[in-house]
């Protein structure tokens, strides 16, 4: 269901840019390149259908992102990423290493009779 209305929600996206693209803007954009020519379509009444196109597919666009976000709301309520961090690991392994003393940081003490280097006996 999510991936249907997000491939839905793509589209929208894609045809929503193409159409504000189209329409004619003060400083020309890529609408402005059919001027003058007297098509099915003139400038005034392409512009206000592009324009209701516009709306049409903001309002489909919005529509879309609010169920998105339900959708994934309702997926992450069942579970948090803090429901895992009281838990001890499964296998018996323990969760964190231990951190070494301060005294296992040290190189061993010597005694001050002992030779430095051990005997070979």
């Amino acid at each position: 269901m999510e991936n249907v209305v997000l491939i839905i929600h793509l589209l929208l996206a894609l045809g929503l840019i193409a159409v504000v693209l189209l329409q004619r803007s003060e400083g020309g954009g890529l609408g402005m390149g059919g001027g003058g020519g007297g098509g099915a379509m003139s400038g005034r009444a392409a512009a206000t259908a592009l324009s209701k196109i516009t709306w049409v597919l903001a309002i489909a666009f919005i529509a879309t992102s609010i169920t998105l976000t339900v959708l994934a709301a309702q997926k992450s309520s069942r579970s948090s990423i803090t429901d895992g961090l009281g838990t001890p690991a499964e296998n018996g392994a323990p969760s964190a290493p231990a951190s070494p003393l301060g005294s296992d940081l040290l190189p061993p003490s010597q005694d001050e009779n002992a030779p430095l280097v051990p005997s070979a006996d």
